[in-house]
């Protein structure tokens, strides 16, 4: 049967033919040792086909589809059009032999071509990778190495950009320093005490938090001067009228040395550094619940923020954490404890980290190992789902937070709890219901927006109309405008035709006139002479 083996370089797929096995036998040691030697391991293996990569962008795509076992188009054509091709029914006469078994077993599922991945195939593809450039014709010295850099750093620079577990680092780094901060600032906190306890000792018994201590130092400084008159910030400091006039009786009657002004402005100062830090350290604490709400928000749910960051800080990423069965989280945290009771053949362990959780302080002593041991088996369900799902909330782990309360009250009341699958249901129930009001609420925003745009579309219509309707008034009133002039032109025209035209009108009718007033002058005078005969 011949052998086949395919190797994925920086610059493309080869596949290469053993045809000499015979000459230095199956043994895994007689190739290891012909591998060195070119001219016995070139009578060995030969090449049979190359596919170079169109360009670095595909050769990153191959390179990521290989990693992750899987065959992609261009492999598959590639191998099918340069191997032997096979008859249907029949069994195929060789075998192809790939350094990784996930893709080996990819390519057989999908073209039902025997692949082989052993320890000798193994050795041959070592072969090949040494004197790859050999085999190759017209590949200039240098071009390999410079393919293989470029690969090697676009495939790591994606890897950093698309990890999965990218955001879980954000996480271990800030409870990381949450819990330094924790022991800077009680270490700080304690060194300001006993500093300003020197001065004024009787003010350590009254106040007993260490961040109002540290408030209260910076505030009084000289206790001498302390009177009535900081009353009212006592009171703001304090919160409690009684303590804040317990402080001023106090400082009248301390027994504490008088320090020098040089020494008072360092212990104001150091206090102030204390009071940033413990205020840094409450907005670290919202920032990792921010986080964990975003990355395990049912961990979070279920068993709190600081102690589901704890248990993924401890495996690594919420990846780690999620393959980890639940016998191995309930004491994650617990190791040496755990090695020690096997090398003495003592008693294991009960749970690591997940004490801290307030379920197992709340278990009775008789309980406690039930109790982690049920609380590990919710937080490994709730880390899986946070880790696989695509989707986000906390409808599950709130539903689990149910059943651990339900399996206290069982513990120690006798109350039967629910069934794992009613309380799976339900709450695939309510993801389903969030999921339909996000979209109803997505689809209002939609019809909103678009109402918005189609208003915005009809006032620049109207403006668009307004603007052509003052376009058009502007051409007619330009229009009319040329009319009227147009108007009184033939007006001033006519008028001037009209003064000539009615002075000889006026002339005529004054003659027409005269002719009419002489007869009338006539007859007057013929009524005159016969009224004078009469």
């Amino acid at each position: 049967m011949a052998l086949y083996l395919l190797y994925e370089s920086a610059s493309g797929y080869g596949l290469f033919l053993a045809h000499g096995i015979d000459e230095i036998g199956q043994n895994t040691e007689a190739v290891r040792n012909s591998v060195v030697d070119l001219n016995r391991f070139g009578k060995v293996v030969r090449i049979a086909a190359f596919n170079p990569f169109e360009s670095a962008l595909d050769a990153l795509n191959q390179c990521n589809a290989v990693s992750e076992g899987q065959m992609t188009e261009e492999l598959r054509n590639f191998l099918e059009l340069s191997l032997p091709k096979v008859k249907e029914g029949k069994k195929p006469k060789f075998s192809l032999g790939v350094a990784d078994p996930k893709i080996g077993s990819h390519i057989h599922e999908e073209t039902k071509i025997p692949c082989q991945s052993n320890e000798f195939v193994l050795e041959l593809i070592r072969g090949i990778r040494l004197h790859f450039d050999r085999f190759i014709e017209n590949l200039k010295p240098g071009d390999l190495e410079k393919a293989q850099l470029g690969l090697g750093h676009s495939y790591s620079r994606a890897k950093v950009k698309f990890n999965v577990n990218r955001v879980d680092n954000m996480v271990i780094q800030a409870i990381f320093l949450l819990d330094t901060l924790d022991k800077d600032v009680n270490s700080f906190s304690m060194r300001v005490r006993e500093w300003y306890s020197w001065h004024f000792p009787e003010l350590v018994k009254i106040v007993n938090d260490n961040y109002l201590y540290a408030k209260l130092a910076k505030f009084i400084e000289d206790k001498s001067e302390l009177s009535e008159d900081k009353l009212s910030g006592l009171v703001d400091i304090l919160g409690d009228e009684d303590k804040a006039k317990e402080v001023v009786e106090a400082a009248k009657a301390s027994m504490g040395q008088d320090l020098s002004p040089v020494d008072l402005i360092n212990v104001k100062m150091f206090a102030q550094r204390v009071m940033e830090l413990a205020e840094y350290r409450k907005k670290l604490y919202d920032y990792l619940v921010a986080k964990m709400g975003d990355i395990a928000p049912n961990l979070a749910a279920l068993i709190g923020e600081v102690v589901g960051a704890r248990l993924i800080s401890h495996a690594g990423s919420l990846t780690n954490l999620a393959k980890c069965p639940s016998s191995t989280l309930q004491i994650l945290g617990a190791e040496k404890a755990l090695f020690r009771a096997l090398k003495t053949k003592g008693n294991t362990p009960k749970y690591g980290l997940i004490f801290h959780s307030s379920f197992i302080g709340r278990a009775s002593a008789k309980n406690k190992g039930r109790m982690a041991r049920y609380l590990a088996n919710k937080c490994s369900i709730a880390s899986r789902i946070d880790c696989f799902s695509e989707k986000s909330s906390t409808s599950f782990g709130d539903k689990l937070r149910e059943q651990v309360e339900e399996r206290l009250d069982f513990y120690d009341k006798g109350v039967a709890p629910r069934k794992n699958i009613d309380v799976m249901k339900a709450a695939m129930e309510n993801d389903s219901n969030q999921d339909t009001e996000m979209e109803v609420e997505n689809a209002s925003s939609k019809k909103s927006k678009k109402k918005k745009s189609k208003d915005n579309e009809a006032s620049d219509d109207g403006d668009k109309e307004n603007t052509a309707a003052n376009g058009e008034s502007k051409s007619e009133k330009k229009k009319k405008k040329r009319s009227l002039e147009e108007r009184l032109e033939s007006n001033e025209n006519g008028k001037e035709n009209g003064e000539e035209t009615g002075k000889k009108k006026k002339k005529k009718k004054s003659k027409v006139v005269e002719a009419v007033d002489a007869p009338a002058v006539s007859e007057g005078k013929k009524k005159k002479k016969k009224s004078s005969v009469e």
